[in-house]
């Protein structure tokens, strides 16, 4: 991803044509809309994922929402404030019990994550071929084309149906070993019994005694472990099995990223041939990157220098910069942000020496997005899915400390159409995107409405509106001829046929923010 202060330049396909859902399997049902981005900054991919846009590499998407089979939801956690569930606490231990013993636990673990929409991935395979090559020769910003032209600017339970009530029959009495005892008492914890057990005692004491002080006050609740403690104590100092996470950066890509990428991928094109049944040719290289920007990627190279031309022409003339300042291979780490910097990173998961999972992650300005997991199929009884996803929450908490706006984790997208993408809303205090106004909602109020529908506005003010809506099209961003320009003076210089319908449909989605500050290429 390209510095904060930089530019993004993407080029706009739209998509009305369905093609197979990865959840539920119709062949025409998965609606979406997207574009390819030549450069993108991470200030506008964060406010791109606030508005229900995903990337997959340099592919960027946005489902339409009400025509969708399986409506996708942008999901976030609120990292400081999460507090793992029991299930989740399992994980921690199992983990923990593995490296202790260093025997894997019995069975296989069911990994939700393994569930994986593969629509968008060949969508923007498929994107590949209608990409266009920025223009060679020198490139124009142009500032003021009129007297009124501006410079460019910088998961819940299922609900019952309760049945009609019929007339009382009389209960039969199960056969032995058939179902519960309907005439003993319902079953009770043991902790639960104990301590009325102890109580009992307590009283009669008291009364024999002729005390008749009331019983003591129950013991302050001891405050809950925070998920930095938890994955701490699931790490014993002695240990049979050494587990380590390494981060490192996979776009520009640093020299440890390099010098592990057979490994990593490796483990990858396992991870597609045990999971997804891939065949062993299928699983590429260029998969496993998964960042917006590849060297490797020869639609990139083909357009690097105009757009490193175009980026340098940019800089200089709007933000004043040097030459020597606009340089776009350097990593970001503004002032103010993480020590690591943004941009797109791999989190390897090392056991004994060797990979076992990969977790592809953006370090955006407010969170931190996951992308995708990949391990190695040998080792998914333990849970790894659920394991990395509190290794990224508590990963954040981490960075929150030295960047106080990045406070929230990024799930993806959560499908309550399909059962098995529901596990993301586990992960509390969870809010959902509203699709109309995208506005966040606390998923708790957004459950009942999508178990009466797949697609629901979630804002309870029936007036409210989107804040970034467009209004000005003629402030739209438009790159035409190696030359920067608003869009009514592209309009004036264009000819053939009118693209409005295009350009405006593009502008409303990104909305007017992204609009006026990423820069819309037109052939």
């Amino acid at each position: 991803m390209a510095a904060r202060d930089s530019y993004s330049i993407v080029e706009y396909f739209g998509g009305e044509d369905g093609y197979k859902c990865g959840y539920c399997k119709r062949e025409t049902g998965n609606m979406s809309l997207g574009m390819w981005a030549h450069v993108m900054t991470v200030q506008d991919y964060q406010d791109l994922i606030d508005r229900g846009w995903r990337r997959s590499g340099k592919y960027v998407y946005k489902p339409v929402m009400n025509r969708t089979c399986c409506p996708q939801y942008t999901i976030r956690c609120h990292a400081l404030r999460f507090q793992p569930s029991k299930t989740q606490k399992k994980v921690l231990k199992k983990v923990g019990k593995f490296l202790l013993s260093g025997r894997l636990p019995q069975g296989e673990a069911e990994e939700p994550m393994d569930l994986h929409c593969k629509g968008e991935q060949e969508t923007a395979t498929a994107c590949r071929s209608k990409v266009s090559t920025l223009d060679e020769g020198s490139l124009v910003v142009c500032e003021q084309a009129d007297e009124e032209a501006e410079p460019t600017r910088t998961c819940g339970e299922e609900l019952e149906v309760e049945p009609p009530a019929e007339k009382a029959t009389p209960v039969a009495t199960p056969k032995p070993g058939f179902g519960a005892d309907p005439h003993r008492p319902p079953c009770r914890k043991a902790k639960e019994m104990r301590r009325e057990r102890r109580l009992q005692k307590l009283l009669q004491k008291q009364q024999a005694g002729g005390i008749t002080q009331a019983p003591p006050a129950p013991s302050p609740s001891v405050p809950a472990k925070s998920i930095k403690e938890l994955i701490a104590e699931s790490l014993p100092t002695e240990v049979a099995s050494q587990l380590e996470v390494r981060l490192v950066r996979s776009s520009p890509a640093s020299s440890q990223f390099n010098a592990t990428f057979q490994d990593s991928y490796q483990v990858y094109k396992r991870y597609q041939m045990a999971i997804h049944k891939d065949p062993p040719d299928k699983p590429s290289e260029s998969q496993v990157r998964l960042v917006p920007v590849s060297s490797d990627d020869p639609q990139f190279s083909a357009t690097y220098s105009q757009s490193a031309a175009l980026y340098a022409r940019y800089q200089i003339a709007i933000h004043k910069d040097s030459p020597a300042d606009c340089s776009d291979s350097e990593a970001e780490c503004p002032p103010g942000g993480p020590e690591c910097g943004y941009g797109s990173f791999h989190q390897q998961y090392w056991l004994d020496g060797k990979i076992i999972a990969v977790g592809v992650i953006d370090i955006l300005p407010s969170c931190v997005s996951s992308v995708y997991l990949y391990y190695d199929p040998d080792y998914s009884a333990l849970s790894l899915g659920t394991y990395s996803a509190l290794r990224e929450i508590a990963f954040t908490q981490q960075l929150q400390e030295s960047s106080a706006q990045l406070c929230f984790y990024y799930l993806g997208f959560y499908i309550h159409s399909c059962p098995k993408m529901r596990y993301k809303g586990q992960y509390r205090p969870a809010e959902l995107l509203c699709p109309e106004t995208y506005a966040w909602v606390p998923i708790e109020r957004c459950l009942p409405k999508l178990q009466q529908s797949p697609y629901s506005r979630f804002h309870e003010l029936p007036n409210a509106d989107d804040e970034n809506r467009l209004t000005e099209l003629g402030r739209v961003q438009v790159l035409y001829r190696r030359t920067i320009m608003p869009y009514r003076v592209y309009e004036r210089k264009r000819r053939g046929a009118s693209d409005e319908e295009c350009v405006r449909q593009y502008a409303e989605l990104v909305g007017q923010t992204c609009a006026e500050r990423m820069v819309l290429y037109r052939a």
